[in-house]
This record gives structure tokens, sequence and C-alpha cells, in this order.
């Protein structure tokens, strides 16, 4: 492991085992932490879901609702309130429940890096950050150094025991002094998970992914193109009311990029995608009685934008920017045993999102490092008119119909950003820090048109029926946090304090019984609890999280995380739903010339603190014990392998959602339990 020190580095941790760094290519993932960077190997892990890797990071956690469907959490918040970019390409999923949140489609085979801005990101990395922004990056290639064609490339593959599951990767680069072509293939495939008791039924996964890149240069210009596609099968979601039939979708961005020698730089860039997404609640799980069986047909068209010029005077430097993002979708649900059926849930439900910011670096008084932010969107939205089987049949299903379509559907908000960064440095080894900012975040398409009482939640999975509101406030966060950075030959140490008090705060809150919408529950489902509304509310979250390590031998190290945070109403007394527990890792290392080996603790607490309103369970605390090592065989061969959940601990993550599935080793309504032990194995060849 090397680690460099510098004034505006990033923080990457280790994600697996490591090697010789001058050995291997980097997989890290990054945060805004200005003090240093520690550069690591290739993380030795085979997930098919890229968001896992997250868990590595200080502050960060996952909602898991499935194989491939995971759901960053950062600081206690998620969904759509991470601002998650590709390449720096922003993507709207087309399951209304978020089958497909956006780093499902980075896939962890072809990853370069995974970014995440630790606490308060700038106003320049994304539209609404106000939980936090992450940006995927995939593997490019590099241009060549002179007019002659060079060829290179990766093949990987790796299997696991849990399931079952493999995948392979190719990638192929051609490039010289001016051009680069870039080809990429990947496959992935699994079975149902085992856990102690039997099997997470269904958790199996198939998807495949095809890439075409390429790259022009003519001394300080830069074009790229890039294209992939998208192709996932049959995969389980346990913790939602559907299962995956398909993902279909084409990704594509073009960008023009300017490099003036460090004075003037300037980049402008477009990206889309067309995504379709079809899902049942019959294909993969026990099917339901013939008049209950659902089809949910969904797409997406996502089209966006970005400008933006950074220059340098003798005061620091400056950014500027423009950037828009525009997303639609429909969705429709269907019975193929009825065909009379049908429900419109989402017609032509658009949100836009058209943004300018301005930024301000400042080396001040020769220790002091200060950042500027202001940002403005403007934000609008807009929906067709919908229509259903129900509201055919049922008044409270009419009622509900009519007042959507006779309101004014077109919302447009107004919000404004700031931040404010400093940083001083109190010695050689020693940086302290402290942020302040004002983010804003405007409903989703989901929170705010979802006529019927239904589970569209954008992958909340706690298993109630919610129902939209047009008229929903922005969400507006005071942000404030503080810490330090200490950087030594040895030790690195960055521990940050944060605050979050949210206004406005969009929440499923209960409904009054005279509402249609329960009144409708109430004739289908007299039995289910009654529906939510997302309404808005107010609340907070605070906490403290720190990442560490502590190189105490020239082969040997330790490193690890801690990570609080809570997350409550201030306008009742409640908690907030999903809040991950109190947990922390301590990772032993042992790092020789062409191998490395270490072993891993995670401990997680009890979460006790849950949400009565989303009549959420709590949770028991559990410990795993994990092993990897690698290998490096050649230089252009490692192989890796490992054991995750060393001791087939029976567990529960509290982020793991909720059963929903019929005729399972997991009973109905129970928190999904973690896999078991988990045997896994890679081998990497490059050229």
């Amino acid at each position: 492991m090397n680690i460099r020190y510098g004034g505006m580095g990033l923080l990457a941790v280790v994600l697996g085992m490591p090697v010789l760094a001058d050995e291997m290519e980097e997989v890290v993932i990054s945060a805004n932490r200005d003090s240093r960077v520690i550069d690591v190997i290739d993380a030795v892990s085979v997930a098919p879901d890229a968001t896992q890797l997250l868990r590595e990071a200080p502050g960060a956690n996952v909602n898991s609702n499935g194989p491939i469907t995971a759901i960053p959490q950062y600081r206690g918040m998620y969904g759509p309130r991470i601002a998650v970019s590709l390449n720096g390409s922003m993507l709207a999923p087309a399951g209304p429940n978020w089958m497909d949140p956006p780093l499902s489609y980075a896939m962890t085979a072809q990853l370069e890096s995974l970014e995440i801005y630790r606490g308060i990101a700038p106003v320049s990395v994304a539209q609404e950050s106000l939980g936090g922004a992450i940006d995927a990056q995939t593997r490019r290639g590099e241009f060549g150094d002179s007019d002659n064609f060079a060829l290179s490339g990766r093949v990987m593959g790796s299997g696991q025991s849990v399931n079952n599951g493999y995948q392979g990767d190719a990638e192929l680069l051609v490039s010289n002094l001016r051009h680069r072509v870039k080809l990429a293939a990947m496959t992935q495939e699994g079975d149902d998970a085992e856990f102690p008791d039997g099997d997470i039924s269904p958790t199996q996964y198939t998807r495949q992914r095809y890439d075409i890149g390429y790259g022009f240069r003519s001394g300080d210009h830069t074009v790229q193109f890039d294209y992939g596609y998208h192709d996932a099968g049959d995969s389980g979601t346990p913790a939602l009311p559907m299962d995956i039939e398909y993902i279909e979708g084409d990704l594509y961005d073009v960008s023009y990029s300017y490099d003036g020698g460090g004075q003037l730089s300037w980049t402008l860039a477009f990206f889309g995608s067309e995504l379709d997404h079809g899902m049942t609640n019959y294909g993969l799980r026990s099917a339901p009685a013939f008049d209950r069986w659902r089809r949910n047909i969904a797409d997406s068209s996502n089209l966006g934008f970005t400008a933006e010029a950074r220059w340098v005077d003798d005061g620091g430097i400056w950014r500027a920017g423009i950037d828009g993002f525009d997303e639609q979708h429909d969705s429709d649900i269907d019975n193929p045993k009825m065909p009379s059926f049908f429900v419109t849930n989402f017609s032509k439900a658009e949100r836009e999102v058209l943004g300018v910011y301005l930024e301000r670096d400042i080396q001040a008084w020769d220790s002091w490092l200060v950042h500027l932010g202001a940002r403005y969107n403007r934000v609008s939205a807009d929906s067709g008119e919908v229509d259903g089987t129900p509201a055919m049949m049922m008044p409270p299903a009419q009622a509900l119909r009519d007042a959507f379509n006779a309101a004014d559907r077109t919302q447009t908000d107004h919000n404004l950003d700031l931040v404010l960064q400093l940083k001083y440095d109190l010695g050689p080894a020693l940086q302290a820090y402290a942020g302040v900012a004002r983010k804003n975040r405007s409903a989703s398409y989901q929170e705010r048109y979802l006529w019927l009482p239904l589970e569209a939640t954008g992958g909340l999975a706690d298993g109630q029926l919610y129902i939209g509101n047009i008229g929903l406030d922005p969400e507006t966060a005071s942000q404030v946090e503080f810490g330090f950075d200490l950087t030594s030959s040895t030790i690195t140490l960055a521990p940050r304090v944060f605050y979050n008090r949210v206004d406005d705060y969009i929440q499923g809150t209960p409904l009054a019984m005279s509402s249609p919408a329960v009144m409708m529950n109430t004739m289908m489902n007299p039995t289910r609890s009654a529906p939510l509304q997302f309404n808005n509310v107010d609340a907070e979250l605070y906490g403290f999280d720190m990442d560490w390590h502590w190189q105490f031998a020239s082969n040997w190290s330790l490193s690890g995380l801690v990570n609080y945070v809570r997350g409550e109403r201030r306008d009742i007394d409640d908690n907030l739903y999903r809040i991950a527990p109190p947990n922390t890792s301590v990772r032993l290392s042992y790092i020789a010339a062409n191998w490395g080996a270490s072993v891993e603790s995670v401990l997680y607490a009890g979460q006790d603190d849950v949400s009565d309103t989303n009549r959420e369970k709590k949770s028991a605390g559990y410990g795993l014990i994990n092993l990897a090592g690698n290998w490096q065989v050649l230089p252009s061969i490692q192989l890796a392998a490992g054991v995750e959940n060393v001791f087939d601990k029976n567990y529960e993550d509290h982020l793991g959602g909720y059963n929903r599935v019929m005729n399972s080793d997991v009973e109905q309504g129970e928190r999904l339990p973690g896999y078991g032990r988990n045997l896994f194995a890679r081998v990497l060849y490059t050229f």
C-alpha cells in the first residue's frame, strides 16, 4: 500500500486484499477528504452488484432489496436523495420501485472507480445532492504515446458458492496517440442464495452488458463517445411485490473537453438512455390467486447535458456551469389472466431540472483553504391523465382518478443550494475541516404522481401501500459538519461529526379514515394496514463516521470504519425508516511482494430506533468474519479467493427489507436474512 500526501487529494479505502500497487490497476472508493490519497489495488470482490462496494466507505451502507437491486444509503439518506452518476452522466430508473437503481447499470467487473463525495458534496458534482453524491467510472483505457496502434485488454472470470454464481468480463482496447477504441462484454448469473436455514427465494439473477467506446484526441482537445447495451433477465427481488422479468436499456453519452494547460479548461457533454422494464408477481415466486396476478410494464427516457468552464487566477480556482436533465416515465399494470384489468399508474410523468452553478476555491493566509459554491435549480414536473379498472368499479378509486385528472399537475420549484467549506492546516500532518450548507431536493415522480394506493415507492421495501401528493414542497436541509484529517507516515485518521436538519422531509404519513385511498384499501384488502400518503414533515439526522489506517510494520497494517447515524422526526416522536444501525469493521492485512492476505471483523449493533409510522421491526446485532487473499502469479495473471461469513452466521441485515414471497424458507413478512458462508475465487488476466 502506498500513501501519498497532498492538499487536494482523494481518499481511497481498501476494498479487498492488497498487492503491489504498481502491478495492478486500481479500483477505489474515494471521497472529498482533501488531505490524502491511499492507493489500493483491484477489489477482491465477485458481488454482482457494485453498490455492495459502498460498505467500505465511511458513512455509507446498502439497502438490499435483491441481488442486483441494492440502493445506496449515506448517513441515513437513500434513494433519490443521493445523486448517482455513471461516467458523469445521470440516469433515472425505469422501475417505479427502483428494481434498476442507477448503480445497477455500473457493472462491478467493468468498474474502474466508485467515487463517493463524503459529507457535503460540492454543487458542481450533481444537481440535487441533499444526501450526498456518487460517481461510478468504468474503464475507458488510455491513449497511446505514439502513432503506432497498440492492443491491450483483460479477461476476468469469477465464481462464488453461496448461489453458484459466476461472472465473466472481456475488454479489448486499441489505441495510439490520437485514437482509442474499447470493446467490452460482461455476463453474470446466479441461483437462489443460501442462508443457514435454507434458500432465499427468489434471489436468482442473470444479466449481460455490451459496451463500445471511441475517443479522439488532438492537442488539448478530446472527444469521447460511449454506448452500452444493458440486458437483465429473470431476477428476484423478494423484498418487493414483483420480480424482474426483463430490463433492457440503451445508454449513450458524447463529450468534448479542452484543457488549456491548467489555466483554462472546459467540458461539454450530452447523455441519455432508453430503458424498458417488465416485472411480474407470478414468474419467479409462488403465484397468487388468478385474479391477483400482476404484470407491470414500465419505461423511462432520460436526456441531459452538462457544460462547465474552469479557470485559474491569482486568488484560486473558479468553476461555472450549466446542466439539465429530463426524465419521462410510463407504467402500466395488467393481469394476463384477466384481459379486462388494467391500471395506468404513471402516464407521461415528467421531471425536468435545469441548473446553473458557480464555485470558488481560495488558498488564503497560507494555512486556509476556502471553498464556496452556489447553485440554482429550476425543477418542473408534470403528468398525463390516468385511469384503471378499479376506477370503473369502485367509487373510492373513481374519486381518486377524477381528483388526480382534474388537478393542476404542473409543478415548479425554485431551489437554491449554498456551500461553504473551510480547511485549516494545523501542521504538516493535521488538517481541520468545517462545512455548512443548504441543500434541496424536489419530490420524485413516484412521490408526486402515485394516484392509487400501491407499492410503487422507489424501493422503500416496507410492505406498505402509498399514495402520492401532487403539491409536495421541496426538501430543504441545513447541514453542518466538523472533523479533521490526520496523516502521518504510519497513521491516517479522518473522523467527521455531522448534523442535517431537514425541513419538509418527504415521508409517508397516515391518512384520515374518510380518505378515498383508505376506503379503497378497506374494500380490497380489509386485513391490510391502511395506506400512507407522501407528505412533508420535519426531520433531522446526525451522527459520526470515521475511517482509519495504521501501518504498524513494513508488511502489516490495520484499517477500519466506525459509523453511527440517528434519524428522527422533529414534528412527532418517531424515528425515520430504514436507518443503518451503528457498525464498525476492522481489517488486519499482510502485504508481501507478490501476494497479500487479510482477515476482517464486521460488527453491527441491533437497531431499536425504528419507525412506528412505517411499522418497522427492530433487528438484532451480529458479527461476521471474512477472509481474503490474492497472489500475483505473473505480471499478467492474478488469482484471488476468500471466504465471507466464515462461521456461517445466521443473521438479519436491518437494511435487507421484508420478505414478500409465499412458500419460501423465509417466513413472509420477516426481514430477509443475510447470506450464509460464501467461498469465492477470481482469476484476472491482463495483456
